[in-house]
């Protein structure tokens, strides 16, 4: 039998090593969206949920929703809130200055699909956040233990942690559900570690028949990169593989 093809390596900066290796975050804003569609040029944001979880006492600080005003929602039947009352006269720019005050104490911003959730801050009434992002989907790598799927959902990361799972599709509840994830998780600390670790875009260097091997290793076909199984790694994540990658064209590696 050959012997396995090694990784391709491809040397990326260092994250915890040295004098500069980034420090563990002490507050996490876990926050979640609930939008009248998909397209942030073109849709609006019409929910905010956010929780502030202190890392080290695993506890949650500080919590605030509150619903945007709009004048149409198609979305209505995934998230249950209609137009008229997200308009129903409440006190949403005092929710939007406390969720602005959370932002400033973080040190560090976690959604469960950062890509989706980040598109929508900078545009109107929504501030811009400059603050580092965590993706508990695509940049945690959960406990094998867990046996769940390498992007999994909400439901399904509360479910393995013994999390209820009550409701769905309100921004709030996928925030409680995250911070108690967060409280009943004994290895967070590296988890948190191991996540912001700095990534860059591989491709699977596999046969069409070994294509099952990309797609249980969390790979995507044709997303981002068309024609392509395709996943974001860190050159640790990439040194683990039992496949050959190759980094995708146009990539660089990322300032720490």
């Amino acid at each position: 039998m050959p012997e396995p093809t090694a990784p391709a390596l491809v040397q990326l900066p260092s994250f915890r090593s040295g004098p500069a290796a980034r420090p563990l975050p002490e507050r996490l804003l876990i926050l979640d969206t609930e939008t009248t569609g998909l397209l942030s040029e073109r849709d609006h944001c019409i929910e905010i949920g956010a929780v502030l979880f202190h890392v080290a006492e695993r506890a949650v600080l500080d919590q605030v929703s509150f619903l945007l005003p709009c004048q149409d929602n198609p979305a209505e039947p995934i998230n249950g809130i209609s137009a008229a009352v997200s308009r129903t006269p409440q006190p949403w720019q005092a929710g939007l200055q406390f969720f602005q005050a959370m932002l400033d104490t973080a040190d560090l911003v976690v959604a469960h699909n950062v890509k989706f959730d980040r598109a929508w801050f900078g545009r109107e009434p929504l501030p811009a956040i400059s603050k580092p992002w965590l993706c508990t989907m695509e940049d945690i790598r959960w406990p094998p233990s867990l046996r769940l799927k390498p992007t999994p959902s909400v439901r399904d990361l509360a479910l393995a942690y013994s999390v209820p799972v009550w409701a769905a599709h309100r921004a709030l509840t996928d925030c409680i559900y995250l911070a108690q994830v967060f409280e009943r998780c004994s290895d967070l600390d590296a988890l948190l570690l191991e996540g912001l670790e700095p990534r860059q875009l591989f491709r699977a260097c596999l046969s069409y028949a070994e294509r099952h091997r990309a797609r249980e290793a969390g790979f995507r076909w044709n997303e981002p990169l068309r024609g392509a199984w395709s996943r974001r790694l860190s050159q640790r994540e990439v040194n683990l593989l039992p496949f050959p990658v190759e980094l995708a064209e146009g990539e660089s590696p990322q300032a720490d």
